[in-house]
């Protein structure tokens, strides 16, 4: 593999702790969500983070393949909603992810076959094919 880009995070303190890059461009309280037994704070969690990242992603993809293909559309967004959840196979837990795509300007039936070829591209969908439950819904 060629890599096009690398990137580094440090975390110290779990979900009561902080993460941050060596260069500490990026730098974050972390604190559980209270119903994960923390207390209501403004700090963000492994959840939060990982949202943001693959609504990013997804985004990005989708948005490259409509450039490939040379379609136009006045904007795009992409909603990334994860639960942190019970593993019955285990008794541990595990993350499920719902992702709401909208895009402005495009029929639904054309959405969805470029959604379909974002997830596909999407190296966050790519990541956890087989892992983690993804519904995807066009709205």
């Amino acid at each position: 593999m060629k890599t096009l880009y690398e990137t580094t995070a440090i975390n110290t303190g779990g979900r009561s702790g902080e993460v941050h890059s060596p260069d500490n461009i990026f730098n974050l309280e972390v604190a559980a969500p209270s119903s994960l037994g923390g207390n209501a704070t403004t700090e963000t969690n492994p959840e939060q983070l990982f949202a943001a990242g693959y609504s990013t992603c997804f985004n990005s993809a989708l948005e490259f393949m409509l450039k490939r293909h040379s379609v136009e559309i006045e904007s795009s967004k992409v909603t990334a909603t994860v639960r942190l959840g019970t593993d019955a196979k285990d008794q541990g837990v595990k993350l499920e992810v719902d992702l709401t795509v909208h895009v402005e300007g495009l029929d639904l039936d054309t959405t969805k076959k470029y959604v379909e070829m974002a997830h596909s591209y999407c190296p966050y969908s790519k990541a956890i094919s087989g892992n983690v439950d993804v519904k995807i819904d066009v709205v």
